[in-house]
């Protein structure tokens, strides 16, 4: 019983990615969630941190996690740690023998990995390091190609490039456990992809979208800016069973001018099921339309687990919607005659949003998620500037940075009540509508911020005399 007691209060190390640092947080709490766990972190969690000691976990819920994470490198039974390697090792010294015992008996192999972060070392000092755990009582037989069982001595020597430490800040000691998905990123590059476009969403956010969403086997996704399917792509890794709609014909049917170098027109097969077909995972695509999502063509029912999307800026794709105009035209024999003609509308990114929160309340289950990007200004950016709506609630808001007056942020809602007949038009009421509105000059204040460097750039220029 004592040693159930013991192996039920484990505490395990998470080794993340340092990049993508906002991110990471959520991600980790979402796949947690999943499985129906609180994402509890130990006394001393620093966000920004690339190591974090989680509690009240099972195994299983790590690897878990580990299954799906993009952010996370690798996770660790933690069996002791300290600011130093004496407080590491009273801490190893104190952990439970129980929990030790059976990965070191005769009969097993092992090896001991020393990973540093933001420092490194020569072999001989990794051998050093690993001598000094002698007093571990290893019994088993060292395998370094294919061992049973790996540990891992981890130095984290903090995260300024230019003020390394001559010592650790702290020091870590655990049993591997698991892998995150890293190599996600690389096996689905968009560099090596069958169709793409200009704008076509990079693997790495792609996934990080997907598990922010909550993505999970057998779900329904929707993506209604669906451009050459790199988010359809990552839920369908996972299960998904996925659609979207795009206004671009052409980039629908795969068809026009190709967006890779030294290639001017798209071949035969470049389409969005072709990208999934890549990946194996062809069976989870229903199919992809040509749509306006100013004027959804669903049935008001509640069918999607996840909205997953990246609307158009204005910068690299144009924000527009479908309209008609009422031309006169003069026949030859001198009648009028009226006729609709068909035609593109400015579509301002405000309406976008709105529309996107508005149809996400109507088609999402209770419980789904969306998850979309948000263009801002950054010398003009507030909170109040994110779009809300009666029945979803803000989960997360996380930044990336585009250049020194621009980013796009990554904004994860819930539904959490079904919409009524006002809820569409709570957002004019809302004293936050107007600041969401300075988003319709998102593309002026782009242009605006690059001319401006690249006159300050001429300036430098010109004063240094080149």
């Amino acid at each position: 019983m004592a040693a159930t007691n013991s192996r039920s209060c484990l505490q395990y190390l998470i080794h993340l990615a340092h990049d993508h640092l906002d991110f990471r947080l959520p991600e980790i709490k979402a796949l947690l969630s999943l499985r129906g766990k609180p994402f509890t972190p130990s006394e001393n969690f620093k966000e920004k941190c690339p190591f974090w000691c989680l509690e009240g976990l099972s195994e299983e819920d790590v690897c878990s996690v580990m299954a799906r994470s993009v952010c996370a490198k690798s996770a660790f039974e933690l069996w002791g740690h300290g600011q130093t390697h004496s407080e590491l090792r009273t801490s190893l010294l104190n952990y439970p023998m129980e929990n030790m015992t059976p990965f070191m008996r005769k009969d097993s192999t092992y090896r001991i990995n020393v990973y540093t972060f933001n420092k490194t070392l020569e072999f001989a000092d990794r051998i050093k390091r690993i001598d000094a755990l002698d007093y571990l009582p290893f019994e088993g037989t060292v395998s370094l190609k294919s061992p049973q069982h790996v540990f891992c001595l981890l130095e984290d020597y903090g995260t300024d490039p230019n003020n390394i430490p001559e010592h650790p800040d702290y020091i870590y000691f655990g049993r591997w456990i698991a892998d995150g998905q890293r190599e996600l990123i690389r096996s689905h590059s968009v560099k090596n992809r069958h169709f793409i476009g200009n704008t076509s969403m990079e693997a790495g956010l792609s996934f990080i979208m997907t598990n922010h969403a909550k993505v999970k086997e057998n779900d329904l996704v929707f993506d209604p800016f669906v451009g050459t399917g790199s988010l359809l792509v990552a839920c369908s890794q996972f299960g998904a069973y996925v659609c979207g709609t795009d206004i671009d014909y052409n980039t629908i049917h795969g068809k026009g001018r190709s967006s890779r170098k030294n290639q001017k027109w798209r071949g035969v097969d470049e389409n969005i099921r072709a990208n999934l077909r890549q990946y194996g995972t062809e069976k989870m695509y229903l199919d992809v339309m040509v749509s306006d999502a100013s004027k959804p063509v669903w049935r008001r029912t509640a069918v999607f687990d996840a909205i997953i999307t990246d609307p158009p800026y204005g910068i690299r794709e144009s924000t527009r919607r479908t309209g008609s105009n009422k031309d006169m035209t003069k026949p030859c024999d001198g009648d009028y005659a009226e006729s609709h003609v068909p035609v593109s509308q400015e579509y301002h990114l405000s309406d976008i949003f709105s529309d996107l929160l508005n149809f996400s309340a109507h088609h999402l289950v209770m419980g789904g998620r969306l998850v979309y990007w948000l263009p801002v200004y950054r010398p003009e950016y507030c909170e109040e500037m994110v779009p809300l709506h009666p029945c979803l609630r803000l989960i997360s808001n996380c930044e990336q940075t585009l250049s020194s007056h621009t980013s796009r942020r990554l904004i994860t809602m819930e539904k959490v009540k079904e919409p009524e007949e006002l809820d569409s038009l709570a957002h004019l009421s809302d004293p936050r509508f107007s600041p969401y509105q300075g988003h319709n000059a998102f593309r002026e204040k782009y242009f605006s911020g690059l001319n401006k460097k690249c006159a300050k750039e001429d300036n430098k220029s010109n004063v240094n005399g080149e």
